[in-house]
């Protein structure tokens, strides 16, 4: 086991897509993915509720050794990034990181539109929770942010009915409720790490021009850029490229829909918390 990994944490196995593209930028480093799939999906839990698992989960890691996480989920990051960094750090681990993956995403999205105006597609939590409105207008306050939840494409994923018939309509059905109130989006956020599993469909019912951003090679960018500025917790995280992955709940099942999202082999362990 590496001894100074960094935590990648998604309440399933969506996160995997964002992981895929840092261990490819980065495979230096050692990592420790962690699923909670056992608790899945988070999407429409409480804030009470996402934040109380997903401390759980960065305690774990830093048990672990961890001296850096990243909550490669976005309802996580909506509801429990915050909250954990400005009151639970001081008491668990002061001298350890914990980032999200809305704040990269919102830095740059901007950049992306001409016409000024940005759909957000992600679960009922993220988008109840104007994360991505509020974070987008810091960095681009001229950007007009659209947002749609789609409650029924992590389900449709997780299912493994990402590629089937059935699935077309909930994905045409959310896409064209999103552009009928805002027909003038050119670029679509999928906030969500779930939904690049989808992007074949969605593609198919947007019109051309519109632009798909996928968060896996921005996040996996901005934490590149993080560390060349933060030697103090880059020199503390190991480097034999070790890859270990955890879920709370079946190793079987979990492997065998992990390395769809993983793009490779992954074998799993159990952890109960």
């Amino acid at each position: 086991m590496a001894s100074h990994p960094i935590g990648v944490f998604d309440s399933g196995y969506g996160g995997l897509t964002v992981f895929r593209s840092i261990a490819s930028l980065l495979p230096q480093y050692d990592y420790l993915y962690l699923g909670d799939n056992a608790r899945a999906p988070y999407g429409n839990r409480s804030f009470e509720t996402v934040h109380q698992y997903t401390l759980e989960c960065v305690e774990w890691f830093f048990k672990m050794g961890c001296p850096l996480v990243i909550l490669a989920c976005n309802t996580a990051s909506a509801k429990a990034l915050r909250t954990i960094q400005q009151q639970d750090l001081q008491h668990i681990g002061p001298d350890k990181r914990v980032l999200g993956v809305i704040r990269p995403t919102a830095e740059v999205i901007g950049t992306y539109s001409q016409t000024k105006s940005v759909g957000v597609l992600g679960t009922k939590g993220t988008v109840n929770s104007d994360s991505y409105k509020l974070e987008i207008n810091k960095f681009s306050p001229e950007i007009r942010v659209h947002q749609k939840a789609c409650p029924m494409w992590v389900p449709m994923v997780e299912y493994g009915e990402y590629e089937s018939d059935g699935a077309d309509y909930f994905v045409k059905k959310y896409l064209d409720e999103l552009l009928t109130n805002a027909p003038d989006i050119d670029t679509i956020l999928l906030a969500c790490t779930h939904y690049p599993l989808l992007i074949d469909k969605i593609k198919k019912y947007l019109p051309d021009g519109i632009k798909i951003v996928s968060q896996g090679p921005i996040v996996a960018e901005s934490l590149e850029g993080y560390l060349e500025r933060h030697s103090e917790i880059e020199s503390k995280i190991s480097k034999n490229g070790n890859i270990h992955f955890y879920t709370t709940d079946d190793t079987m099942d979990f492997d065998s829909h992990a390395s769809v999202f993983f793009a490779g082999k992954v074998t799993s362990q159990h952890l109960h918390l």
